[in-house]
């Protein structure tokens, strides 16, 4: 545990709805369960709330340490914390861990009240705005009636995105980050290919394998090893290990050679150890799914023009998953909406993964807005 700069020991909370949540596909859970934790205190008249959304393989865990033995920190503690971009000395900040997701909140894990077992696969398909809808019912249960922000990057961003549509009134500021208003072609293409790595593992048993006490993990490892590749640069993949080699020389065989593979193997073993197979399909599903403007006839401008919250984007010059073009794409829509939005184009060499890297220009641009959102407040 490094407490230089950290926020120090977080507990997670588990909070029950006794209540029926209709999902966007009609299914019904009776109730649910939601992991988070909170960083800061919440003030007075609980104006300073901000809801950190997490990415596809994230959870609630954004800032400080479970415990003294813990090696590494929250997801985005460099961005969360005191004296932080996103200051708890103001901010009472909120991570939760999604609907489907495998680290407390109600998934393929939990308990089906039906049938006494564990959902497996039989847990329903969720969406973007399933989450958005559940988030609305935490943000009652904390009595929260507005956000200051919600904020997240990739898959966390598309939920700020969705909440400033759905809930225009429940949000002061959305910061998009390394997103995208739906997903290319390419990235349905690269979800399908994990998918598939995964449902053709002998070990996935239909989806039903925590009952056959089996875990799919070839299948994981391979989704998590090819998801990785996209998520960095090749300059950036190639600066930290070029050509490197184990041993000075080739052994014409199999085994890991370049210092890359083991990387990828080592990030594949690790994955698979630490996250559900049915939870990775829901992700990646809810991440296709993803597009506010189907329900507009395919017009974004149509479909932002409820927005009443303040937008600010930012993109990464070396992001070739959600490039800035698909940034620019929603800036396009914002501004012909006439929405208020503010776009930072900031270079980068570390990919998609940049939105959680240190970078000074990037942190500096996000203190600046925290600072401007506590301007707005009473703190």
């Amino acid at each position: 545990m490094k407490e230089i700069d950290s926020i120090g020991l977080v507990t997670p909370q588990k909070l029950f709805f006794d209540c029926p949540l209709t999902l966007q596909n009609g299914s019904v859970l009776p109730h649910f369960e939601l992991m988070i934790e909170t960083y800061g205190c919440l003030n007075a008249d609980k104006s300073n709330a901000v809801l950190i959304c997490h990415a596809l393989s994230g959870n609630h865990h954004v800032a400080g340490y479970h415990n003294r033995d813990d090696k590494h920190p929250g997801w985005w503690d460099n961005m969360v914390g005191p004296g932080k971009p996103v200051d708890t000395n103001r901010f009472f900040v909120v991570g939760l861990n999604n609907l489907g997701g495998c680290h407390g909140s109600t998934g393929p894990l939990s308990i089906n009240p039906t049938t006494g077992q564990a959902y497996g696969a039989e847990f329903p398909m969720v969406t973007v705005k399933d989450w958005v809808k559940s988030q609305a019912m935490l943000a009652d249960r904390l009595g929260i009636q507005q956000w200051a922000a919600i904020m997240g990057g990739s898959l966390g961003g598309m939920q700020a995105l969705q909440w400033a549509i759905d809930e225009p009134k429940r949000l002061r500021h959305a910061l998009i980050i390394a997103s995208a208003p739906r997903l290319s072609t390419q990235n349905i293409a690269f979800n399908d290919v994990a998918r598939q790595a995964i449902l053709t593992d002998p070990d996935f048993c239909q989806g039903h394998y925590v009952q056959q006490q089996k875990i799919p993990r070839r299948g994981l490892r391979i989704a998590r090893m090819m998801g990785h590749i996209t998520y960095l640069a090749e300059d950036g993949l190639g600066k930290k290990f070029g050509r490197q080699m184990r041993q000075p020389n080739y052994q014409y065989d199999y085994n890991v050679e370049f210092e890359v593979e083991s990387y990828l193997r080592y990030q594949g073993d690790k994955f698979a150890e630490m996250f559900d197979a049915n939870s990775y399909l829901l992700m990646t599903k809810a991440l296709d799914y993803f597009d506010p403007a189907k329900d507009f006839d395919g017009d974004l401008v149509a479909a932002v023009s409820t927005i009443q919250a303040k937008i600010f984007l930012a993109s990464f010059s070396s992001d070739w998953r959600f490039s800035p073009r698909r940034s620019q794409e929603l800036l396009d829509a914002l501004v012909a909406a006439n929405k208020p939005v503010q776009y930072i184009a900031l270079n980068s060499v570390h990919g998609h993964d940049a939105f959680l890297m240190e970078d000074k220009d990037y942190q500096a641009a996000i203190r600046i807005y925290f600072n401007n959102i506590a301007s707005e407040l009473t703190l």
